[in-house]
């Protein structure tokens, strides 16, 4: 296992990381606006489970693999910041199953496997988490201890303040749908939550 005095200097870390406003919370925060938090919980499902697997890999050196293929990233970062970039452009419309149905419009909404999809797409074609956890776990692995131990430690702990910080992004575009929805601004709210997705999808393809 982990030391202790390690931990206690990797918990305020990663959670003063993982509270910053990037792709994953603002993502969160959309589909809780646009999806609720229930819904929103198989988006955190993928997130988690991609960001395991990255946090796996830089734990285990394959991320420093992946850094030197810049091609492979590539491919995942513009079918990534594609894909969201056109559920914004739908949710701006308030078209799509991600988008607030308008009152006169029925719309069948996004299935579970598309929402966990949409996070662990979000999770594992992002570069800067590769480097990010490259950069962040080796210093707090001691080599005269099993490896496992240690690395399964720092993840349950990466995925649980990540989970946490999920949430709390989730509820908030939750509390802006009821802000804005008892005023009858659901197509106003669709254009700030595909705006807000756009964004992430521009970010994730540029950044």
């Amino acid at each position: 296992m982990i030391k202790l005095s390690l931990l206690s200097v990797f918990l305020p870390t990663f959670l003063f990381v993982s509270l910053t406003p990037g792709m994953c919370m603002t993502l969160s925060m959309v589909l809780g606006m646009t999806q609720g938090v229930k819904r929103t919980l198989w988006m955190m499902g993928g997130e988690l489970v991609g960001v395991g697997l990255v946090a796996a890999a830089a734990g285990a050196g394959v991320a420093t693999l992946m850094l030197r293929q810049p091609g492979l990233f590539a491919v995942f970062k513009w079918l990534g910041g594609a894909y969201l970039c056109y559920l914004g452009v739908m949710m701006w419309r308030s078209r799509g199953r991600m988008a607030i149905p308008l009152e006169s419009i029925e719309l069948a909404p996004a299935t579970r496997g598309q929402l966990a999809l949409q996070g662990f797409v979000t999770a594992v074609a992002n570069p800067k988490g590769w480097a990010f956890f490259v950069a962040l776990l080796p210093p707090f692995l001691d080599a005269s201890r099993p490896l496992a131990g240690q690395l399964s430690a720092l993840i349950a702990v990466i995925l649980t303040i990540e989970f946490l910080s999920l949430l709390l992004y989730a509820a908030g575009g939750r509390g802006l749908r009821r802000v804005l929805g008892e005023s009858g601004n659901v197509r106003l709210l669709n254009r700030i939550a595909g705006t807000l997705m756009v964004g992430v999808g521009l970010w994730l393809a540029f950044g």
